[in-house]
């Protein structure tokens, strides 16, 4: 079977078949779609010449339709109406029903705050969804975004691509954590104290240096790192049992995740706060469930956030 020159096909010129099927008249037909007599006399003469079939003839004021015309009239109204209503129609998105998946990213940091969170209040809006959190990270959260269509992203990323849209959610600032029960700290202290304990440090780069050590470094001090890792639990984990200082955001510093007995104070240095934004597309900022899901994941951290 050769092969469907599909380059010849217009769509209109269906449109103007079934207007000339329905009004029997080159005149109406043309009054019908808002083009020219001449116009649909010549979309007639192509359709004539696609079909291999006149499709109408005259019989006095009227263009009937031949055999062929009759048999293919009800297929083409068919489907015009299928690409009416799938393609063309755009329906009305209820989270409700939504069958689909809310694709978020996060970093290891947002993600292990956030995640349970997030597919509550989901799960809560849109019972019938799915939820797929994405690991993102400075280096690959624009390609999650642009490429494996990440509905939205959490997290602090440096500047963004021109395509991209960032709402801030809130201002996240450090605290120094370790366990009281191997360090020796109580708030306000000084940086001589600071540098006398080895320190963890949370290092999404894998570096050992970070603005602490050039902040500690003026003062004509420095630090020794004993360990690091780019994982925020890894780190808590370290910390308990040791005698081991690590700056962390004080949301991270907050949550329940075992180790009750950690303590965190503010750092004797005046460590620039950051913030954690709402990352997405602005190709898909407009749709639906988009609008949506921004506003549900913003509403429910900025909630959480704002808990005592």
């Amino acid at each position: 079977m050769n092969e469907f020159n599909w380059k010849s096909i217009d769509l209109n010129l269906l449109v103007a078949f079934m207007a000339l099927y329905k009004t029997g008249s080159v005149t109406g037909a043309a009054e019908r779609v808002f083009v020219s007599q001449s116009a649909m006399s010549h979309s007639l003469a192509k359709l004539r010449e696609l079909m291999g079939d006149r499709l109408f003839e005259r019989k006095g004021h009227k263009m009937q339709p031949t055999e062929r015309a009759d048999q293919i009239a009800p297929i083409i109204q068919k489907s015009l109406t299928q690409l009416q209503m799938s393609v063309f129609t755009t329906e009305e998105f209820n989270p409700t029903h939504y069958q689909g998946t809310c694709k978020i990213g996060l970093t290891d940091y947002a993600e292990l705050i956030f995640a349970p969170i997030l597919f509550d209040a989901i799960s809560q809006v849109a019972p019938q969804s799915r939820v797929s959190f994405v690991h993102a990270n400075r280096h690959n959260y624009q390609q999650l975004l642009t490429e494996e269509n990440v509905d939205v992203m959490i997290g602090s990323f440096p500047a963004l691509d021109s395509s991209l849209s960032a709402e801030k959610i809130y201002t996240e600032k450090h605290v120094c954590m370790f366990d009281p029960t191997k360090v020796s700290l109580s708030s306000p202290f000084r940086v001589e104290e600071f540098v006398q304990y080895p320190h963890a440090l949370v290092s999404p780069d894998g570096h050992l240096k970070t603005q602490v050590d050039e902040m500690i470094g003026e003062l004509g001090l420095s630090r020794r790192v004993a360990v690091a890792s780019r994982n925020f639990l890894t780190i808590r984990h370290l910390i308990a049992g040791r005698a081991l200082l690590c700056i962390v955001p004080e949301l991270m510093a907050k949550i329940d995740l075992g180790e009750t007995h950690l303590s965190s104070v503010e750092p004797p240095l005046p460590i620039a706060d950051f913030d954690i934004s709402l990352i997405y597309r602005k190709g898909v900022a407009h749709t639906e469930k988009n609008q949506w899901l921004r506003a549900l994941v913003h509403d429910s951290i900025s909630s959480f956030v704002e808990q005592p």
